[in-house]
């Protein structure tokens, strides 16, 4: 099946050769010119991936990539940022938000498709975990689910268990309070008093990983990663 791309700018003759370039190399491209219609359009089209102006009328395009890791629909969608070269700082904010990758305008539309293979292939093998994970002293047998620190058994709820492995399979990408409430719990828009729950299942989470705890990376005002790969 076509991958399908979302491209997101404000300049309607970037949207075009990049839309010629895409469908040249077989991919299915949607577009949007504002950020208000790409949250719209990636909420409802479920795009592969999306290309993202940082400068747009209206939503920059840092608002953009914020809501949609916030959203647990487009949470895990990866980004390509499009950028000037003075936005150096937008820049490093925006692969803090999650964005996957960056092009400095203007760019070479052949070194952008090999970009988006790139990041398109890390997603597919991001998908899957292998059957034990070794990282430090941490190791995880996911067939067994069993998880062990200097070789001692860890004792992790089920919801535990769950979280520590939606982390592990982001393989470093933030992950939202929202997403992890709405991917393990099954609480859709939560509230502020629900967010505290996975608060407390990552203090329990890390009380228990103790050497390892300090693999499980917060976000300020966001959410948590995690550091380290097998």
């Amino acid at each position: 099946m076509q991958e399908k791309i979302l491209i997101v700018d404000d300049e309607k003759d970037i949207v075009k050769m990049l839309d010629y370039n895409l469908k040249k190399e077989g991919y299915r491209t949607i577009s949007a010119y504002d950020g208000e219609y790409a949250l719209d359009l990636a909420g409802r089209e479920h795009p592969d991936l999306i290309i993202l102006d940082l400068m747009l009328p209206g939503l920059s395009g840092l608002e953009v990539c914020k809501a949609l890791k916030k959203d647990s629909k487009t949470a895990v969608v990866p980004i390509i940022m499009l950028t000037a070269k003075t936005q150096e700082a937008d820049k490093i904010v925006g692969l803090e938000l999650g964005a996957d990758d960056y092009m400095t305008k203007p760019f070479s539309p052949r070194e952008l498709i090999a970009r988006i293979k790139a990041v398109l292939r890390r997603v597919k093998e991001k998908e899957k975990l292998p059957e034990i994970f070794l990282s430090g002293d941490l190791k995880i047998d996911f067939g067994k689910i069993a998880v062990l620190v200097k070789e001692r058994p860890v004792e992790l709820t089920a919801k535990e268990f769950e979280l520590l492995k939606t982390l592990l399979k982001a393989k470093g990408r933030v992950l939202s309070r929202d997403y992890l409430l709405d991917t393990i719990w099954g609480f859709d828009n939560a509230l502020e008093i629900q967010t505290r729950t996975v608060d407390v299942h990552i203090r329990s989470l890390r009380k228990k990983l103790k050497t390892e705890a300090k693999r499980i990376i917060t976000v300020k005002n966001y959410g948590y990663r995690f550091e380290g790969e097998s």
